[in-house]
């Protein structure tokens, strides 16, 4: 896998004074009102310290790792020699730090956690996105992220090759289920959509043909295709012949996304993106 053109992960990543409250958070819930066992140390002691990934994985979270050591040390020495979306293998250098020792060992376990996880989420979608090379489907995230860390999240997506759906309830409006009971049907619920939110992206989703073809005739922006069967998904490509574009979900396993992706549709979206990942195994080692 080729990493991700840089100038795109450039515009996914969050402000600077977003990832800085992120790493707020982190320390005031695990540094507190001070770091105890670094009381040992003298306060003037310098030491460097080298991080090592131990797994194959995709790289992702730097910002939030620097921003964690720079704010106990602005002064630190950060050195990346792999950057966010490159493919790292086990017992690759990633990363070398000089700086105050006190602020290395209280840092590092906030740092590391953003760049576990985030690399997790990023190495997770790269799996995804491979297995659907070299068809027109691009793999979505969705809302199904760690409570505050959504932004950063969907920049791992971006890194893993992925691509990002909607931030939130407010930038686009996904009428499913619920929402068109409650509004009469299909076509209600599209023209009222459009009255309230007439500039915002539609999505319907559709649980058959029949809906679809609602949907489309209503004039939605986006098909979502909840738990379509292949044989369906294939009706639902050659029905709406590029009218608009098609997103699945439900169902979407990293065994059967190929299959999916090949009957000719827009988009699969998965939660497993952002919230089955495991921590990828990462180490910082500090030399006095």
């Amino acid at each position: 896998m080729n990493p991700p053109d840089p100038r795109h992960l450039a515009e996914a990543l969050p402000p600077a004074s977003e990832i800085l409250a992120d790493v707020e958070r982190a320390f005031a819930e695990d540094v507190g009102p001070g770091d105890a066992t670094a009381d040992l140390l003298d306060p003037g002691a310098s030491a460097t310290a080298v991080l090592t990934c131990r797994e194959d994985a995709v790289l992702c979270g730097s910002a939030w790792f620097d921003a964690c050591f720079r704010k106990l040390d602005p002064d630190v020495r950060i050195e990346w020699l792999a950057n966010d979306g490159d493919r790292v293998a086990p017992g690759t250098a990633i990363c070398r730090l000089a700086g105050k020792a006190r602020a290395l060992v209280t840092a590092e376990r906030s740092a590391l956690n953003f760049l576990q996880l985030l690399s997790a989420t990023a190495t997770v979608t790269a799996r995804y996105a491979e297995a659907i090379a070299g068809t027109h489907t691009r793999v979505l995230d969705t809302r199904k992220t760690i409570p505050g860390l959504r932004r950063a999240q969907k920049y791992a997506v971006r890194c893993g090759g992925g691509t990002n759906h909607r931030m939130g309830l407010f930038d686009a409006m996904m009428l499913k289920e619920n929402h068109i009971i409650a509004a009469g049907g299909i076509p209600a619920a599209v023209r009222a959509a459009r009255a309230i939110h007439p500039d915002l992206p539609l999505i319907v989703e559709v649980e058959s043909l029949d809906e679809l073809a609602q949907a489309v005739s209503a004039g939605a922006d986006r098909a979502l295709l909840d738990n379509f069967t292949p044989e369906m998904l294939t009706e639902a490509v050659a029905f709406t012949a590029g009218r608009i574009p098609l997103e699945v979900s439900g169902n979407v396993e990293i065994d059967t996304i190929r299959a999916i992706a090949e009957t000719g549709v827009d988009f699969i979206s998965s939660g497993a993106l952002t919230k089955h990942v495991r921590a990828i195994d990462l180490s910082l080692r500090l030399d006095l």
